[in-house]
């Protein structure tokens, strides 16, 4: 077997066995209900912690001249501030979830300033729903801007943790590399919207929306 093939079959089951915890709801690593409780804030992790799990979202050879955030009780503080045009942040986009993402150029010039406002609510305890209405106004007035020519955000760290407000639960996402998509649609790329069989699909539709493709394991960041 091929390289390619490897590489294809290793990209399809990863993107069937997400589809199929989407689908089934189940994770063995989750945890239990009463543990699961909406938190109020997002927790504030050790300093190096923090550091170590934004940069675990890059390939190996960018995290070193990266910029990086870290979260702390006013919302996220400069790090590092690195020379590559990539920076690393553990994105919060709700009190459980945890997105270790590395953003290039243009994502930390569009991208970011919205990931940082969130990030700021979020620690002054604002529901997520007031935390929406003022994103999708600040893309509407200008205050954001949508990428505004095609790059990349990578998320290769095993550490990412989605929390879907619809069951009130976390559970692990697979590494996988995002593509700036504004306006795009799944119906646009031909996908089925979840993964399977390795297409990509869209994630956030809108003004900031991505192009999600998953990889396959044995090419993830330790």
């Amino acid at each position: 077997m091929t390289d390619v093939m490897r590489c294809c079959r290793g990209v399809v089951a990863l993107a069937l066995g997400f589809s199929a915890l989407v689908v089934a709801g189940h994770n063995p690593d989750e945890r239990a209900p009463a543990e699961q409780a909406p938190a109020s804030i997002p927790e504030v992790l050790p300093r190096d912690e923090e550091i170590a799990l934004a940069e675990s979202a890059a390939p190996a050879h960018l995290r070193a001249k990266a910029t990086v955030y870290v979260l702390d009780r006013s919302g996220f503080v400069l790090a590092r501030q690195g020379s590559n045009g990539f920076t690393c942040i553990v994105n919060r986009d709700s009190p459980l979830g945890r997105k270790p993402t590395c953003y290039d150029r243009e994502g930390t010039a569009t991208i970011l300033p919205k990931v940082l406002r969130v990030g700021e609510l979020l620690m002054r305890g604002t529901p997520l729903a007031a935390i929406e209405r003022e994103i999708e106004d600040g893309f509407r007035t200008g205050r954001f801007v949508a990428p505004r020519r095609p790059g990349i955000a990578y998320m290769l760290s095993k550490g990412n943790r989605d929390f879907s407000p619809a069951t009130g639960k976390v559970r692990p996402f697979p590494p996988h590399v995002m593509f700036y998509a504004p306006n795009l649609t799944n119906e646009d790329i031909g996908s089925l919207g979840d993964g399977a069989g390795g297409l990509p699909f869209i994630a956030y539709q809108g003004s900031h929306g991505f192009m999600i493709m998953m990889v396959p394991d044995e090419t993830a960041n330790p």
